[in-house]
């Protein structure tokens, strides 16, 4: 069955399948006559939640996600493995749920590819292309597929034991759609610390060695294996650098090229954190340094963050892009551990970001990270339309031209602040006629993005939820550009060519069915702008 990130199939019916639905209706008619009020109510609250269930974001069909998880290409397939409980909305006992796509946009899901067994759990964790067959699971004729991942075992836990947490594998021959646990698991045991998971391994070419990136605790453990079942410990990083506002988790190592000089290379580690993001809550920060198939060098003392939104977490890349591609293909979870239990959806929570390129760039001495929706965006691109130029005010904001059916809908636009009289405050924003909005701003007293969610809609799920987030500040300019990505509860800010990045998620009790240019305390011109209809149908 293919998905977008929710489709169902639509059947057909003939004559008989017509009277069998008139006989339905007629039915539920007979024995709903007498339906008290709060089983409408009942009935519209669930038709509000499933309002929200995005339509260019992936989400599992049913039940409880979060972290994306073995990320790999192959075979022409773009894997997407996920945490995933099958059995409740809420967090619980953690599968591997399994989609896969050959262009990024379009899904399909397919059956749960690891379950829980006695050694506990199946966290998060990656997969790899054994090409060679280190491992030995392969075949002249048959390439294994191996995945590495975190048991949890909840006795040890409860128990108050510290080594809970191991390493163990699997492996497909058959494309990922079927595996097979390794029978001396776990292959990396635990030291004795108390948060040691979420392995990510690429094979190292400089260091001839498989490279593990792991969390532990408050910083990342680094260790090597010749093939993927026993390994050493190498070197560890971050105990003293960075956010330690929470544990850090799901980390990620991989080499970029330097945009300005394609002939410097960098290598970059992402590490989440729960709690400490910058606007509270769970987020990802990063590191650019060297790499030299043993130890992690950082060489900025800043702390850089590769989205400021509250709803971008446990993001990780890409393996195995071909080097003709060669892209660093970057996807994360929308949604924030402060309140992903509680957000008001059914019959499924969790959604996962749009596929993002990261590219390395720098300025003077300081490397950061852009990213960009992939360009394969371009597939759900069904309508444009010109915005011309035009001067906004505030007593005189601006309507885009947004079809009928509002979302999912892309928007470029760029700003310039005038000489005379201009806005401290300007930006766009998403509304209905019942007072509910979000704002998507820049500040420019501050020389800060920000997205305001405190009227989205329905926040009284957590104290969390509602307020005003702003990305770090910025250099003075004069033209500001925005790229929005926005779906059926969320918007996706990509500033400045994505050196900015701000992913919010939102429940409004109405659809959000205008959005308009706005500004306060002075002017801004709009100096171009685009819309995109996008749609998910092939």
């Amino acid at each position: 069955m293919n998905y977008t990130t929710f489709h169902r199939k639509k059947y057909r019916t003939g004559h008989i399948g017509l009277l069998l639905i008139i006989t339905v209706l007629f039915v539920l008619g007979y024995f709903l006559q007498g339906r008290t009020s709060s089983g409408n109510a009942k009935d519209r609250h669930i038709a509000l939640m499933n309002q929200y269930r995005p339509e260019i974001h992936f989400t599992p069909d049913s039940m409880w996600m979060n972290d994306p998880n073995g990320m790999v290409y192959y075979n022409g397939e773009y894997h997407l493995f996920y945490q995933y409980y099958p059995n409740s909305t809420v967090w619980g006992p953690m599968h591997w749920g399994h989609a896969v796509s050959n262009d990024l946009v379009h899904w399909d899901h397919l059956p749960i590819a690891l379950y829980p067994d006695s050694l506990g759990y199946i966290f998060s964790g990656s997969v790899v292309v054994d090409i060679n067959n280190t491992s030995g699971f392969g075949s002249a004729n048959q390439t294994a597929m191996v995945a590495i991942y975190t048991y949890h075992n909840v006795n040890g836990e409860r128990t108050g034991k510290d080594n809970f947490q191991t390493q163990g594998i699997a492996y497909s021959i058959n494309k990922g759609r079927t595996w097979t646990k390794y029978d001396k698991n776990p292959v990396l045991k635990n030291p004795g610390q108390r948060d040691f998971r979420d392995p990510k391994v690429n094979w190292n070419k400089k260091a001839g060695k498989w490279i593990m990136t792991l969390a532990c605790g408050d910083h990342v453990c680094f260790f090597s294996s010749p093939d993927l079942k026993n390994w050493s410990f190498e070197s560890e990083f971050g105990k003293n650098i960075g956010a330690h506002g929470g544990v850090w988790e799901c980390p990620d190592l991989f080499q970029l090229p330097v945009e300005e000089n394609s002939s410097e290379k960098k290598w970059v580690l992402l590490v989440s954190i729960n709690p400490g993001g910058p606007n509270g809550g769970s987020a990802t920060q990063y590191f650019v340094g060297n790499f030299d198939g043993h130890r992690f060098t950082n060489e900025s003392t800043k702390i850089k963050w590769i989205d400021y939104g509250k709803d971008n977490y446990a993001g990780v890349t890409y393996s195995n892009i071909p080097e003709s591609d060669s892209r660093r293909i970057f996807i994360g979870w929308m949604s924030n551990w402060q309140y992903a239990q509680n957000v008001p959806t059914t019959p499924w929570r969790g959604a996962m970001t749009f596929p993002r390129v990261l590219k390395l760039t720098k300025d003077a001495d300081e490397f950061s990270l852009r990213s960009l929706p992939v360009d394969e965006i371009q597939l759900l691109r069904e309508k444009k339309t010109d915005v011309p130029k035009r001067l906004i005010t505030p007593e005189k904001p601006f309507n885009f031209p947004i079809p009928a059916k509002p979302y999912p809908v892309e928007i470029l636009a760029e700003f310039n602040i005038p000489a005379s009289n201009p806005a401290s405050v300007f930006g766009m924003e998403l509304y209905n006629d019942i007072g509910e909005k979000v704002i998507v701003g820049f500040d420019r007293q501050q020389n800060r993005f920000y997205i305001d969610r405190t009227k989205s809609g329905l926040n009284d799920f957590s104290n969390d939820f509602a307020g005003i987030h702003y990305s770090g500040a910025v250099n003075p300019i004069q033209n500001i550009d925005f790229h929005l990505l926005i779906d059926a509860a969320s918007v996706e800010l990509f500033a400045l060519d994505g050196k900015v990045v701000i992913t919010e998620i939102y429940f409004p009790r109405k659809k959000f069915d205008k959005i308009r240019g706005i500004s306060a305390e002075g002017n801004i011109v709009l100096k171009s702008g685009t819309v995109y209809k996008l749609t998910s149908e092939k």
